[in-house]
């Protein structure tokens, strides 16, 4: 995983014009259901965040484009949820994986729409969360503030740290 981290960030580095999609794209597969468990989005996120900085990129665009795409990511997951209900979880990776899904059944019980907000926040409720959220069928409109007030922040915590920190070393 580290290779794959090294060489997205050297592809982003020499290919600067492609920073804001590929940052949608990881930050979308850091979000949809399961897909964080294969992509090492995160690691490669922060290193990005690094390069935003060191190769004097727009911050803005590339920190849109990591909201977007975790907007999308849970609002998809949570959408297949309320389309397909129950057969959902008879799918894979759902049906490999049924601990976590019971796990992310009671936190969202008993949190509800802060579930959804917070669950962006904690790696393995990231991908269980929106779904179950759309098995519940909990109305759109709640899932969607939590979805956008936590990718905001998510978006901001996964991309300034490097981004400063480098400015900070540079600077």
């Amino acid at each position: 995983m580290g290779n794959l981290t090294q060489s997205t960030i050297a592809f982003v580095q020499n290919y600067r014009e492609w920073a804001a999609p590929i940052v949608f794209l990881l930050a979308f597969c850091e979000s949809f259901a399961f897909i964080s468990l294969v992509v090492p989005a995160t690691a490669i996120l922060l290193g990005l965040g690094g390069l935003i900085g060191a190769a004097g990129l727009d911050f803005w665009p590339v920190w849109a484009a990591a909201a977007f795409g975790a907007i999308a990511g849970d609002w998809l997951a949570y959408d297949l949820a309320l389309r397909f209900k129950g057969r959902i979880m008879a799918m894979w990776p759902f049906s490999k994986h049924a601990e976590l899904v019971a796990h992310g059944i009671k936190f969202f019980e008993r949190w509800g729409v802060v579930a959804v907000f917070a669950g962006r926040f904690f790696g393995p409720f990231r991908a269980i969360v929106p779904i179950v959220a759309g098995l519940y069928a909990m109305p759109w409109w709640k899932f969607q503030i939590a979805n956008l007030a936590s990718a905001v922040l998510w978006a901001t915590g996964i991309l300034t740290p490097g981004f400063l920190s480098v400015r900070w070393f540079v600077g």
